[in-house]
């Protein structure tokens, strides 16, 4: 039975966007997934969190695709962190709503791959950067996969430039549905296109 797959885009300047905005309409007639615009949806910033806890009860893998701004992401997804992952129903004493979903962040980044190594120039790898998704996925019992990355955002100027990724970013998420995707090696990776399964005929 295929897994159904809930992505919760943010992106606060999305008309400036170039390589989320075609990561996005890449994969959002991919059949089984639900694209769920925050800053669109709440342009108020005013969340229902009713609303949100319904959709994640509905799915079965929950992705977070925004830009990596300041080693994090933008201000809408931590609130919405707050607010609709409530003690009793996340975690916590009978908080078990989300126990064994699988979650991920796609994240699109300015700097290059060999800018997130101890010896880079951020300091830390990127799964470092994102323990704080890291637990907040631990303490609901959900399993952390390995984050969907793009480096160098940007040097990708064209639809071309970015095609490439926009396919794979495709295929991770066809495979967290169809679950050919090994979940065990994709909570060990440092990036989730690294142990995407094989193309047939590739």
């Amino acid at each position: 039975m295929a897994r159904r797959v809930l992505l919760l885009f943010a992106h606060p300047v999305l008309e400036r966007s170039r390589v989320n905005r075609r990561l996005l309409d890449a994969v959002k007639d991919v059949p089984g997934l639900t694209v769920h615009d925050l800053y669109e949806t709440y342009p108020s910033l005013f969340i229902d969190v009713k609303r949100e806890q319904a959709l994640l009860l509905e799915h079965d893998a929950v992705v977070f695709q925004h830009p990596f701004y300041w080693y994090s992401a933008p201000a809408l997804v931590k609130q919405w962190q707050e607010l609709v992952l409530e003690y009793g129903w996340a975690y916590g004493k009978g908080g078990t709503k989300l126990e064994g979903k699988l979650t991920f962040n796609a994240i699109t980044t300015g700097g290059p791959v060999t800018a997130y190594r101890p010896e880079g120039h951020n300091r830390f790898t990127m799964r470092t950067l994102l323990s704080p998704f890291d637990q907040t996925a631990h303490l609901c019992r959900m399993k952390f996969l390995a984050p969907f990355v793009v480096h160098g955002s940007l040097r990708l100027e064209s639809d071309d430039d970015v095609r490439p990724h926009a396919a794979l970013y495709r295929r991770a998420l066809e495979a967290v549905r169809d679950e050919t995707l090994d979940v065990d090696a994709a909570m060990r990776a440092e990036r989730l296109q690294d142990v995407l399964p094989a193309v047939e005929g590739a």
